[in-house]
């Protein structure tokens, strides 16, 4: 049988990179924190998602590893998200 659920998950993160110029990491749900493209400079990033970008340092202390929330929903909306979901905001 087909997972029609992961198939909804497939087309809302394509859409969302598209659209937004972030990736979607592995087992990504709707308002899940997104990652930046390396495209963008961080500086750019963070113009372009006012709600913040989260810069991670990995061993080579290079900054590509960057991550924002889900650009299509405001705090508030991401809050009651992820508590009608049953996850931690």
């Amino acid at each position: 049988g087909r997972n029609f659920a992961e198939i909804l998950r497939v087309i809302d993160s394509l859409q969302l990179t598209a659209k937004y110029s972030v990736a979607t990491p592995a087992n990504w749900n709707t308002g899940d924190k997104c990652m930046v493209l390396p495209s963008l400079s961080t500086d750019e990033a963070r113009q372009k998602f006012p709600r913040g970008v989260e810069v991670l340092s990995p061993p080579s202390r290079k900054p590509y590893l960057r991550f924002t929330p889900d650009p299509r929903f405001s705090s508030a909306a991401s809050s009651c998200l992820a508590k009608c979901l049953g996850r931690a905001p």
